[in-house]
């Protein structure tokens, strides 16, 4: 049986072994189709079963998991504070979530927006943020931040991670968008740069989340997968799109605090 190899972070990974984190891939999971491998999306229509297994898989991996803790995303800026495990139908409604709680992983899933792990060593306290580029440029990345402090974490001592994300080469943007993003900051004209098709251009999401980090305070650096150009490691949910297939897998990020 392969098991989970989740990508880690040099950054995340000096931490002591109070914490365990992981950008998991497809690799090691059990759902089949178009969902091959370590699909763990609850709101996907794969097998319930398969999810919950691979899901499993995951806790397992990370080590003194006693609650994987994901919200219910909607590409929003809201955070979840996590004091105690849910049950698996009552998500809170939520783009990132923050926990000073040993053994609940923090957790997002995405198939081509950036997860961003979160840890403040020194007080104890991670998170998980899921920023499509509605929510980093609404904000759920500031709030990620913003709940971590009321926990007791201070910002400058906050570590940040971009795992894998969809990269600007394979991120083409229609007009409506470039306008908006511009609205918001003229400045953001240097995530931008020419599409082969008129009045497009390719967005580069990575380095946007990486510089929204850096603005708020926090070091932070990306792994560098692009998730849309690695169809054996990663789901894409653009790329499901351009090849007309009727559903996509979600990977998850998931960093905890050890018991």
């Amino acid at each position: 049986m392969t098991a989970p190899a989740p990508i880690l972070c040099e950054g995340l990974g000096s931490l002591s072994t109070r914490f365990a984190h992981g950008f998991f891939t497809r690799q090691g999971g059990v759902s089949r189709g178009v969902y091959e491998g370590l699909n763990v999306g609850i709101g996907s229509d794969d097998q319930r079963e398969h999810v919950l297994e691979n899901r499993a898989r995951v806790a397992a991996r990370l080590g003194d998991c006693a609650f994987l803790a994901t919200p219910r995303q909607v590409h929003s800026p809201d955070v979840a504070v996590v004091e105690a495990p849910w049950a698996p139908d009552e998500q809170p409604i939520a783009d990132a979530v923050v926990t000073n709680r040993p053994g609940i992983a923090a957790g997002v899933l995405t198939a081509d927006c950036g997860p961003v792990l979160f840890a403040e060593p020194q007080a104890g306290v991670v998170g998980a943020a899921h920023a499509g580029w509605k929510g980093a440029t609404g904000g759920v990345l500031e709030n990620t931040i913003a709940a971590m402090e009321r926990l007791g974490a201070q910002r400058s001592r906050i570590l940040a991670t971009l795992g894998p994300t969809i990269s600007q080469a394979n991120y083409e943007v229609g007009p409506e968008f470039v306008d908006r993003l511009i609205a918001l900051d003229p400045a953001n004209r240097t995530y931008l740069t020419a599409s082969k098709r008129p009045d497009h251009a390719m967005f580069d999401l990575p380095a946007y989340i990486v510089a929204r980090l850096a603005r708020a305070g926090v070091t932070a650096r990306w792994t560098g997968e692009c998730t849309y150009a690695d169809s054996d490691r990663f789901f894409s949910y653009r790329r499901t799109t351009h090849r007309g297939e009727p559903d996509y897998g979600r990977q998850i990020s998931a960093i905890l605090i050890r018991d």
